[in-house]
């Protein structure tokens, strides 16, 4: 039987959820961990992914100026990597940045095949001062930063 997923904003509901998940990346090394707090505040930035009812990823967008917007805490349970459900989040959070009239979608990932598949190019993370001062500097990585800049131009 072919399973369905549905991508959709996220609810209170789901912070539990996103708390495990980005935790789970969080102790990797691999996203900044947010407290459950963070995600009561930003619930209406995030997206989550549901297959056959059962919560499997997520994704969020943050507004870094009037220009570009972020994609970030994008995660996805590891049983269900490579089933194209990463790319209906990414999918979503960049009609959403449309939708806003943002230009431009960011990301740092690890994941740079992922997202140039999506359509994403690969940029010097140094031209984004916006993101540097709003969560570099509360990561323990800010000198030593190994992720990958990536950017989908809209216009």
């Amino acid at each position: 039987m072919m399973q369905t997923t549905v991508c959709r904003k996220a609810t209170v509901n789901d912070i539990d959820f996103l708390h495990e998940l980005i935790q789970g990346y969080a102790n990797n090394g691999i996203m900044l961990p947010r407290s459950k707090e963070m995600l009561r505040d930003q619930i209406e930035t995030f997206v989550v992914a549901e297959l056959d009812g059962r919560l499997v990823g997520c994704g969020a967008l943050t507004k870094l100026g009037a220009d570009l917007i972020e994609i970030r805490s994008l995660g996805l349970h590891p049983e269900y990597k490579g089933q194209g459900i990463g790319k209906q989040i990414v999918d979503l959070l960049v009609e959403e940045a449309r939708a806003l009239g943002v230009p431009k979608v960011m990301a740092l990932t690890y994941e740079v095949g992922f997202f140039q598949k999506n359509g994403f190019t690969v940029v010097p993370k140094e031209i984004f001062p916006e993101k540097v001062w709003r969560d570099c500097i509360h990561c323990k990585k800010l000198h030593c930063c190994d992720e990958i800049a990536v950017l989908k131009r809209l216009d």
